[in-house]
């Protein structure tokens, strides 16, 4: 519910409230039977009680909402500290890669497909990112499969990435 929503609401209630009080009190005078007055008086007891609904709501979505703005700024500090840490291996990682790929025979051209093939990319984003046909980018594939020795791209990622992971156990 929106804050616009709840401030409605709570001014709609208070209004009856206050409305049925003033009821209350000039119907006591009257000399209204008393169960009128007890079934206005529950009437104003529960918008009363609307409003203590709905504020209380309303600071509990508030503290709900700075909690998580702090969580996210912790997991935001944990982010940036990460990456610093982890740029050096992913720089040398990239830097052993590009090694490798050079050692195929790869041209420039026929690198920069194979890194994007490793970062997942399918063959027509690879177009589009490039800026080359589908044609083109699957003739460069073909031809990084045959200068590597690899059948296809789960060889390519494997020849790479297997050692990266820890055996389990």
């Amino acid at each position: 519910m929106k804050k616009s929503e709840r401030v409605a609401i709570s001014i709609i209630l208070l209004s009856i409230a206050l409305l049925t009080s003033v009821d209350i009190y000039t119907d006591y005078f009257d000399g209204v039977a008393w169960w009128h007055i007890i079934i206005e008086s529950t009437i104003a007891l529960f918008a009363l009680s609307g409003i203590y609904y709905l504020m209380r709501g309303h600071f509990m979505l508030l503290r709900n909402f700075e909690k998580e703005q702090e969580s996210n700024a912790e997991l935001e500090k944990e982010a940036l500290r990460w990456k610093k840490v982890s740029r050096s291996y992913l720089e040398g990682l990239s830097s052993e890669i590009d090694k490798q790929l050079t050692s195929w025979g790869l041209t420039q051209a026929e690198k920069d497909v194979a890194f994007l093939l490793l970062k997942g990319l399918s063959i027509k984003e690879i177009a589009d990112v490039r800026y080359t046909s589908v044609k083109t980018v699957r003739t460069q594939t073909i031809a990084i499969y045959a200068k590597s020795g690899l059948s296809g791209r789960s060889e390519l990622s494997a020849f790479f990435l297997e050692d990266l992971l820890l055996p389990s156990g």
